[in-house]
């Protein structure tokens, strides 16, 4: 796959503060790349950084080859930038700041026309074209800004959490708008919300202190959980003990917590450095003869990932 986004050791300070630090990455052509982190971990900078908005301390950002800071005015050309907060001219209506960013971007009258009628409807924004943009809501300014960044047909999009602000509906819409776009485009979304690597990334970064923590497809990233394979059991009270007693006792088994219900008992065996325990569990609590009303296996959670990586503690290794 050809790489649309390259990152090579980018680096920025501001004063004493080194915001991004050394980070390196690529994104091809059909990638969605989630870039996650807590407030002030770099994400931001360095997404300004690529979409021409900031100039690096060191490294190097290119898009679609053009290198983001020399190259500024032809690396915008191939870019759609979604910022954080969707800065807008408020007493303009999305209809005239639709036009008016389209021709900027250079684009002719009937193509401009054309493709300005093609993200109204896809960002459902019929609905209030004619009214200053000041006076619309958090969710219609945050898929206006979308729309903005779509409006020129970028190779690469960069969008900073695009569903804030919107109820699930419209996040729904979004998602599925992305996902369908993925497929010709590199796309880097900066986001908080867990549930969009699951639903829209085909990788993700996690990043920290401006410096890159971890990262993998979802799947590795769930592998990193202490949570990866972990066995849920779910007994009736009175074998709550023994059953536990048990769990704890197997080979590979790092713990058990136990939880309790109305008459029964739910407990959650931990995996040794994700080791499959689920076959060992199920036939010991069997050869016990402890009833078991129900057993499932955890693929492993992304927060606890995140949270581990981000606050230095160790995952276990994808």
């Amino acid at each position: 796959m050809t790489a649309l986004i390259e990152v090579e050791n980018l680096a920025k300070r501001f004063g004493s503060l080194m915001a991004v630090d050394g980070v390196s990455f690529s994104v091809a052509r059909g990638e969605v790349l989630g870039f996650l982190g807590p407030n002030g971990a770099g994400k931001s900078t360095t997404m300004r950084i690529l979409a021409g908005s900031l100039a690096a301390t060191s490294g190097s950002a290119r898009v679609c080859g053009f290198d983001a800071g020399a190259q500024g005015l032809l690396a915008k050309s191939q870019t759609g930038y979604l910022p954080e907060g969707s800065p807008l001219y408020g007493d303009m209506t999305p209809e005239a700041l639709l036009d008016f960013v389209a021709r900027a971007r250079g684009m002719a009258r009937g193509p401009r026309r054309k493709r300005v009628a093609e993200v109204i409807e896809r960002l459902e924004l019929g609905d209030a074209l004619r009214r200053a943009v000041d006076t619309l809501s958090k969710g219609f300014k945050r898929r206006l800004g979308l729309a903005l960044a779509l409006v020129h047909d970028p190779k690469v999009l960069i969008l900073d959490e695009p569903t804030d602000g919107l109820d699930p509906n419209q996040k729904q819409s979004v998602r599925a708008l992305i996902a369908e776009i993925a497929r010709d485009k590199a796309i880097i979304i900066s986001t908080h919300l867990l549930e969009e690597v699951d639903s829209l990334c085909s990788r993700a970064i996690i990043i920290s202190s401006g410096k890159i923590a971890g990262g993998g497809t979802p799947e590795e990233l769930r592998r990193m959980s202490p949570r990866h394979n972990a066995v849920h059991v779910c007994v009736g009270a009175g074998d709550a003990a023994r059953a536990t007693g048990l769990l704890q006792s197997l080979p590979g088994v790092a713990g058990v917590e136990q939880r309790g219900g109305e008459g029964s008992a739910e407990l959650t065996a931990l995996a040794r450095d994700g080791a499959f325990i689920a076959d060992t569990a199920a036939g010991a609590l069997r050869a016990a003869s402890i009833g078991v009303r129900s057993l499932e296996v955890e693929a492993g959670r992304l927060d606890d990932v995140f949270h581990r990586l981000t606050r230095g503690a160790p995952a276990h290794a994808a």
